[in-house]
């Protein structure tokens, strides 16, 4: 591990100023610190914001949530606001790492974590994203656990948050806090680039920029909704494909409905087109398996994830049937 300043910050204000002299935010520290022992990442200064007072988990006027960046994800599963209104947003989080790890790793830092990808994490390997312009080993190597969707010839890896399919799924908004002390917003949507020629560029974050929290608007009651995670191992895995689904039913049709998925694109993956076949139908099964279909449009598999097309379609039409119900 290479030579580091480390400051605590006792206030909101001094972790601006130092992140506006280009110190790093760290706070549970269950990424970033991984990243430095690997070499990964070099950072000179880091600013420890773990004291700061961004925790509360709090219910809107309208019946959206506000999480706080700070807020632990173990203590966001397990808040009854959050497994009342959105229960999608506990599963994803209970589906994510270990316990051990919850209960340390942020929902700031959870959105802001890099991608597993091992060519990304083997400094001897050619990753754009960690060196620019160096290429992209996963090309052409071992391509398994890679994307299918918003992949570019520059890059091809996942992002691996769980929770962030949730949050895209249900078009939540980022809070920010500038180091002149503005504030602004950014559709979820917007905040997670997608690679294109530039994929060292994974947040629209600028220079010392603190996220504040996270916010879920209020949706149509009742709201139905739930995430299905598939992978090779049940227990502390990454997605191969998972689906995070939201729906209002109302009258016997399908008034809303809000669907992503994870483990298959550059960036969670909102399903537009699954959304809009399903808004004024019906539920059945054969409603869920022709949305579905919609599911990997536009992918583009690589040698060793093609089952990911596949998987993915199947993932989306079983959590629908779920959600919706089955008949």
């Amino acid at each position: 591990m290479h030579p580091f300043a480390y400051t605590r910050a006792t206030d909101t204000r001094e972790a601006l100023d130092a992140g506006r002299r280009g110190g790093r935010y760290i706070a549970g520290g269950t990424t970033l610190v991984d990243l430095m022992r690997e070499t990964v990442e070099r950072p000179e200064s880091l600013v420890d914001i773990s004291g700061l007072p961004l925790r509360e988990v709090l219910v809107t006027k309208e019946g959206g949530l506000r999480i706080g960046a700070l807020v632990r994800m173990g203590e966001v599963a397990a808040h009854p606001a959050v497994r009342a209104a959105f229960p999608v947003v506990s599963q994803a989080l209970e589906l994510s790492a270990s316990a051990q790890l919850r209960n340390m790793a942020t929902i700031g830092g959870n959105i802001m974590q890099r991608t597993r990808c091992t060519y990304f994490r083997d400094v001897t390997a050619h990753c754009n994203k960690r060196e620019p312009g160096s290429g992209c080993a996963a090309l052409h190597g071992v391509n398994r656990g890679h994307a299918i969707l918003g992949t570019t010839d520059h890059c091809v890896a996942t992002h691996p948050s769980d929770v962030a399919v949730a949050f895209a799924a249900l078009e939540a908004t980022v809070h920010l806090l500038g180091p002149d002390g503005r504030e602004r917003t950014l559709p979820f949507a917007d905040f997670l680039l997608k690679p294109g020629s530039t994929p060292h560029h994974e947040q629209a974050l600028r220079q010392g920029e603190l996220i504040t929290a996270v916010e879920i608007p209020a949706h149509p009651r009742p709201l139905k909704s739930g995430y299905l995670k598939v992978r090779d191992r049940q227990s502390y895995e990454f997605a191969l494909t998972s689906a995070a689904v939201a729906l209002h039913i109302r009258g016997g049709v399908v008034r809303e409905a809000k669907v992503a998925a994870g483990g298959v694109g550059t960036v969670p993956w909102k399903l537009s087109e699954v959304e809009r076949h399903l808004i004024g139908r019906r539920p059945s099964d054969a409603l869920w398996a022709a949305a579905a279909e919609k599911a990997a449009d536009g992918a583009r598999p690589l040698t060793h994830n093609r089952f990911k097309v596949a998987l993915l379609r199947r993932t989306v039409e079983r959590q629908l049937r779920i959600v919706g119900g089955s008949k």
